[in-house]
């Protein structure tokens, strides 16, 4: 296995949401993405989400990629609990916000976006 996330590399430029951007590009925010190339649903959903994470001006120095073998073996899996997939993990000193893995009902950006802006809501009532 090679040590690369090369899924994690945008593919053309993402057009959505203006408040997507807003929330992924918050300050504080850094990702945490576990992923394979040879995974058909890494493959299909990270390209778009690292376009939209560059469309958020979120620099690379706040994005973690941790490459995992056939098993999901990888830096950081037992640490951080994943057993699937794409997972990523938001955190903000330290502390994860939140998290996608693998498949839900929107695409990670969007996903992520929500729960983001949700907590931050929370947190300033």
């Amino acid at each position: 296995m090679t040590a690369t996330l090369e899924t994690m590399e945008p593919t053309g430029t993402w057009e959505g949401d203006n408040e997507v951007l807003a929330a992924l590009g918050r300050k504080g925010l850094s990702y945490k993405v576990w992923g394979a190339d040879w995974c058909g649903d890494c493959q299909g959903q990270l390209p778009t989400f690292a376009a939209a994470l560059d469309a958020a001006g979120v620099p690379d120095e706040r994005i973690d990629r941790y490459p995992v073998d056939d098993d999901k073996d990888g830096e950081g899996v037992d640490a951080y609990g994943i057993e699937y997939i794409p997972t990523v993990v938001v955190e903000r000193a330290g502390e994860e916000v939140t998290r996608f893995v693998e498949e839900e009902p929107e695409p990670i950006a969007e996903y992520l976006a929500g729960r983001i802006a949700e907590r931050d809501e929370r947190a300033q009532a």
